[in-house]
């Protein structure tokens, strides 16, 4: 049977607005932790967010 932790803490990836929950690993420096993961600590992941992207500006050209 697998063990629940239903009371652990949880906060907000500051990369990619995702819930995630206290680890042990963090348990020292759990105020300072933003990211979810390794990835998202480097910048791999986006937030997903319609203007994370926005679309280049084609300027009009001149006749």
């Amino acid at each position: 049977m697998a063990h629940r932790k239903p009371n652990l803490p949880e906060k907000i990836c500051a990369a990619c607005a995702r819930p995630f929950a206290w680890r042990r690993k963090w348990a020292r420096d759990w105020e300072a932790v933003r990211y979810c993961s390794e990835a998202c600590r480097r910048g791999k992941r986006l937030a997903h967010k319609e203007d994370a992207h926005p679309p280049l500006a084609h300027p009009a050209r001149a006749s």
